[in-house]
């Protein structure tokens, strides 16, 4: 009989969580971020790579919608690189400085804050992930009539982008990353 996780008792030296960010940086500052997730288990839900294009799956176009969508709910948000991979996603989300927004930017939707109230806290990297893989999750669980199943890895991988030389790179890293499949630590045959 398998144990019942749910009912386990907490252990500390099994269960502790290390946070993987930077200490004391604070993830809402203007700036930008690598991320990188993983599927569950790294089931290639999201496409197949042949002759190093990647063909998207239904589940695959979703992850890029729900992606797309980011500065649709966060106006002070910018998309940059990005790619889906049958496994895995990358990309780069550049958070921008709302003091110098215009009223043409985000016209029309729900800020996240009003920057004409007392100012609260701005949202921060791991708020916008959980966002996106919450929408993303929910959408395809919908599609494959499977609530509650995981979609994602419980974590994610992020860097700062220090400077432009770093952003280069990392993009470059991003658009190449289909024609690198079969040598990525994430394939899975």
């Amino acid at each position: 009989m398998t144990p019942n996780k749910s009912a386990m008792p907490y252990d500390p030296e099994k269960h502790h969580r290390r946070s993987i960010r930077l200490k004391h940086y604070d993830y809402s500052e203007p700036g930008g971020y690598s991320v990188t997730l993983c599927t569950q288990d790294w089931k290639c839900l999201f496409g197949k790579v042949e002759k190093e294009q990647m063909r998207l799956s239904e589940y695959g176009h979703v992850v890029q919608a729900c992606w797309d969508a980011i500065p649709q709910h966060y106006p002070h948000v910018m998309l940059d690189a990005f790619v889906v991979m049958p496994n895995h996603m990358h990309g780069i989300l550049v958070i921008t400085d709302p003091s110098l927004a215009t009223d043409a930017v985000g016209a029309g939707l729900p800020r996240p804050y009003d920057m004409d109230d007392e100012p609260t806290r701005r949202p921060t990297l791991g708020q916008m992930v959980a966002y996106f893989k919450y929408q993303s999750t929910k959408q395809i669980n919908a599609i494959r009539r499977a609530p509650g199943t995981k979609v994602w890895q419980r974590n994610y991988w992020e860097r700062v982008i220090r400077n432009k030389k770093e952003g280069d790179r990392i993009r470059r890293y991003i658009e190449e990353n289909s024609a690198r499949w079969f040598w990525d630590r994430y394939h899975v045959d």
